[in-house]
């Protein structure tokens, strides 16, 4: 049998599984099937599924600024053009940001403000004025606020891309088993050390030639010693509600993300949803094992809460930039999971001793929704070379399950915290109001 007809699983339709699929079809793979356990794309288990995510190149590394580069190209395209709007990225540091926030910041713009690509369309902002040359509709105090514009970048509709890309794959002939029996994989099937397939929820094995994990910060569960690397961890995620004039108001702003404090993007027309979330390290859920996984039914009630510390910072936000806002409730509160590395570094690689029949696409460290249009090309690469060239993205043999490294991550700011320890303060909270 030809190679490219031979059976292919993978294991979610996130944003990553979804572009491995595209890319292998549009590469001749005839069959492919994607496994989801949501009863519908997009999937409530997936990063991705969200009202929208940051669009820019700007790194300390320049391997990166490359590549997101080629994925706004892709942005750019047909296919996901719908979901891509370039409306422009401000960010900042406040007057009271510490060292490490306007370090990386300025080490971020190097990469791109003397680039010929990025030149013509950066400007360095110092002071409420300069900013208000891009963000008119910003009527607070913008304190110290010192940072740049970056005309190339904006945001992208993260959950209509999913829902965008899952049609058009499922037009072209890939196959999609959805649902919490029939698309939920349980566990992955061997032959001795090759994994031969998986075995679903409702107990039914389905065979594969090669099997990709494409489960973002849930991925540990089906490969336990990916978690020794790669660590499940949460940011907060919090929206208020605006009515239509005020959705007509801050349309088009640019996408801003002030260092210290949080990111913010133009509110969602169709939701009227104004989204924010605060910067920081990140909540992790660790076992008896120490690797930390996803909560198995995601949080447990109370679910529409974000840490009181994250909202402090929400508020601060809004204080500097939306005063008429800063008071208002927010909604739709909660924790956002994702797939973290100490590095930063993608996993594009096959599990060690399994003969190249599994891979495992992990570490996406809050950097990978925004090459979904590329994404696929890098693992059709590996399948086709048979190996990962890229020292970064290969699997790593180490262990780090006890070492407390995400304050040590140059862009994040803060404490990081244990989801056992959110939810103890929340019930602590809830009490008191009774």
């Amino acid at each position: 049998m030809n190679k490219q007809d031979l059976p292919i699983a993978i294991v979610g339709a996130g944003a990553w599984g979804l572009s491995t699929a595209l890319h292998l079809a549009n590469a001749g793979y005839t069959n492919i099937t994607v496994y989801e356990r949501a009863e519908k794309i997009p999937s409530p288990y997936s990063a991705a599924w969200d009202l929208n995510k940051i669009v820019r190149a700007e790194y300390e590394d320049g391997f990166y600024t490359k590549l997101a580069l080629e994925a706004i190209e892709g942005w750019k395209t047909a296919l996901f053009g719908p979901y891509f709007h370039q409306t422009g990225y401000v960010v900042a540091a406040t007057g009271r940001a510490p060292p490490k926030a306007v370090k990386h910041m300025e080490d971020a713009l190097a990469t791109i403000e003397k680039d010929p690509i990025f030149a013509p369309g950066i400007r360095r902002l110092d002071g409420a004025g300069d900013f208000k040359t891009y963000t008119w509709q910003y009527s607070g105090p913008l304190t110290g606020f010192k940072g740049y514009f970056n005309r190339l970048a904006g945001y992208a509709h993260s959950s209509d891309t999913l829902e965008g890309i899952w049609k058009h794959c499922a037009s072209i002939g890939i196959k999609f088993v959805l649902g919490e029996e029939k698309g939920k994989v349980a566990r992955l099937v061997y032959t001795g050390k090759k994994c031969v397939g998986v075995e679903t929820a409702d107990s039914k094995t389905h065979k594969a030639d090669l099997t990709i994990c494409a489960l973002g910060a849930h991925n540990a569960a089906l490969l336990p010693s990916l978690g020794q690397f790669v660590t499940a961890r949460s940011w907060s995620v919090a929206h208020v509600q605006l009515s239509e004039d005020e959705v007509n108001l801050l349309r088009g702003i640019p996408t801003t993300n002030i260092r210290d404090l949080g990111f913010f993007f133009e509110p969602d027309p169709k939701t009227r949803l104004f989204k924010l979330c605060p910067l920081g390290i990140g909540y992790t859920n660790p076992g008896p094992n120490g690797v930390s996984l996803p909560p198995p039914e995601r949080l447990p009630p109370p679910q529409d809460f974000i840490p009181r510390e994250d909202e402090l910072k929400l508020r601060q936000l809004l204080r500097e930039t939306f005063p008429w806002m800063a008071d208002r409730p927010f909604v739709d509160q909660k924790l956002c999971w994702f797939a973290d590395t100490a590095d930063s570094e993608f996993c594009i690689d096959y599990v060690p001793g399994t003969d190249h029949s599994a891979i495992a696409l992990s570490g996406d460290s809050g950097h990978g929704f925004k090459m979904m249009p590329i994404f696929g090309k890098w693992v059709k690469e590996l399948i086709e070379s048979d190996e990962q060239h890229l020292q970064r993205w290969r699997w790593k043999n180490v262990d780090l399950t006890d070492q407390n490294w995400g304050e040590a991550v140059s862009w994040r700011i803060g404490k990081g915290a244990e989801l056992k320890d959110l939810i103890a303060a929340q019930s602590k909270i809830a009490r008191a109001r009774l």
